[in-house]
C-alpha cells in the first residue's frame, strides 16, 4: 500500500514537472503572425533640392515572445509593391518608380525582397507610455546585401494583439545603392541624393 502511494505521488509530481518545465514552456513563448495588409512601411528619401516619399508592403512577418523579451523575428518586404505618393503627376510618379527598382537603386528584377531578421532585443527600463520601450537589433538584407542596424521600437502588447512602431535611418551605400551619392560621386550640385532614407514602421499582429 506504502508503495502504491509512493508510485501515485511520484506521478503527480512528474506531471507537475513537465507541465512546468514543459507545457509552461510553449505558453512562455507566444509567436504572433504579422498583418500584412495592415501593416503599412513608409519611405523618404531626401535629396538637396526636396524629398520624395511613398510606400512599400510586407510580404510575411512574424515575432516571437519568451515573457516580456523579444526573442526572434523574421519580415520580408515584397519590393514590387513600392509605390510613391508625393508626386500628384502620373507619368512622373511612374517614372520615379521605375528608376527606383532599377539597377540604379534597389534592381528589384534580381532582388525582389528584402529581409529583416531579429537577433536581439533589450526592453528599455522605465519608459514611458508612448516612448520606445525596447531595443531592437537585427540583420537586413537589401540587394543581398545584409548588414547589422539597431533601433528603438515602440511595442504595445495587447492580449493576442501587438501593435508596433519604429523609425529607422538606413544608409542605402551600405547596401550598395549609390546613385546619386555624393559620398561616392563629385560634381554632383543640386543633384545631390543624400545617402540615408528613413522608414517609418507601422505594424500589427496577432497570435
Amino acid at each position: 500500500m506504502a508503495n502504491i502511494k509512493i508510485f501515485r505521488i511520484s506521478i503527480f509530481a512528474l506531471i507537475g514537472f513537465l507541465f512546468v518545465n514543459g507545457f509552461g514552456y510553449l505558453f512562455a513563448q507566444n509567436n504572433y503572425r504579422l498583418l500584412t495588409e495592415q501593416s503599412k512601411i513608409k519611405w523618404i528619401g531626401k535629396k538637396f533640392l526636396g524629398a520624395h516619399w511613398g510606400w512599400v508592403k510586407f510580404r510575411s512577418g512574424s515575432i516571437e515572445f519568451d515573457g516580456n523579451k523579444i526573442i526572434s523575428g523574421n519580415f520580408e518586404v515584397d519590393m514590387n509593391t513600392i509605390e510613391n505618393e508625393d508626386l500628384k503627376e502620373k507619368e512622373y510618379r511612374d517614372k520615379l518608380i521605375r528608376h527606383l527598382k532599377s539597377d540604379d537603386f534597389f534592381s528589384v528584377a534580381k532582388f525582389p525582397t528584402a529581409k529583416f531578421v531579429i537577433t536581439h532585443s533589450t526592453p528599455i527600463k522605465n519608459a514611458k507610455t508612448g516612448e520606445p520601450n525596447y531595443a531592437i537589433t537585427g540583420k537586413m538584407t537589401i540587394k543581398g546585401i545584409t548588414q547589422t542596424i539597431s533601433f528603438p521600437a515602440t511595442i504595445n502588447v495587447q492580449g493576442n494583439k501587438i501593435q508596433g512602431k519604429a523609425t529607422l535611418e538606413i544608409d542605402r551605400t551600405k547596401f550598395d545603392v549609390r546613385y546619386g551619392s555624393g559620398s561616392f560621386f563629385d560634381n554632383l550640385g543640386d543633384n545631390v541624393i543624400y545617402d540615408n532614407f528613413t522608414l517609418e514602421l507601422d505594424l500589427y499582429f496577432e497570435k
